[in-house]
């Protein structure tokens, strides 16, 4: 098993900013692509944006230039620097991870969502 836990919302003013975090923790052989994924009421989950093992980067054009993901490699752990917040990114926020996990030589492919933290952007 590999657990996901998310920190970091909370509710803020439209053009204030947040810092969502995960760190991912088990039995983790390898981590491939870290990502934070968004549910708002009444709408489908959408990808946000995501981030490889090597650097690599895609974000929704929706928060292009505003939010900034980064990955620490040695902890587990991503983030999401979210700047010039707006109401309409109000949503509640996952992380997700897949990669290889490993106990007692076994290994096998893991696909893990954290349990979500809520963000709120209203005066």
């Amino acid at each position: 098993q590999v657990q996901l836990v998310e920190s970091g919302g909370g509710l803020v003013q439209p053009g204030g900013s947040l810092r969502l975090s995960c760190a991912a923790s088990g039995s983790i052989f390898s981590i491939n692509a870290m990502g934070w994924y968004r549910q708002a009421p009444g709408k489908q989950r959408e990808l946000v944006t995501a981030i490889t093992s090597g650097g690599s980067t895609n974000y929704a054009d929706s928060v292009k230039g505003r939010f900034t993901i980064s990955r620490d490699n040695a902890k587990n752990t991503v983030y999401l620097q979210m700047n010039s917040l707006k109401p309409e990114d109000t949503a509640v926020y996952y992380c997700h991870a897949n990669g290889v996990m490993g106990y007692l030589g076994i290994e096998e492919d893991f696909d893990s969502w954290g349990q979500g933290t809520q963000v709120t952007v209203s005066s």
